[in-house]
């Protein structure tokens, strides 16, 4: 099983991931990181685990992990 983890103090809110996110499943979270950016949050009930998100940000915020059983 695979599953998502994010490192918001890593987010510097280009946004690429919630404009590619197929599900819509990527929004602006409302809060800054230390760095001053408001970081982006993932909705894990419409994420497909698609890898969209990882693939595009430039940043490394998103990673799919395989997950302990």
């Amino acid at each position: 099983m695979i599953k998502m983890v994010t490192h918001p103090e890593r987010c510097k809110s280009c946004r690429y991931c919630e404009r590619d996110c197929p599900k819509d499943a990527i929004k602006p979270s409302g809060k800054m990181n230390a760095q001053g950016y408001e970081y982006m949050s993932v909705d894990e009930d419409l994420c497909i685990l698609c890898g969209t998100c990882y693939t595009v940000c430039p940043d490394l915020v998103f990673e799919l992990l395989e997950a302990e059983a």
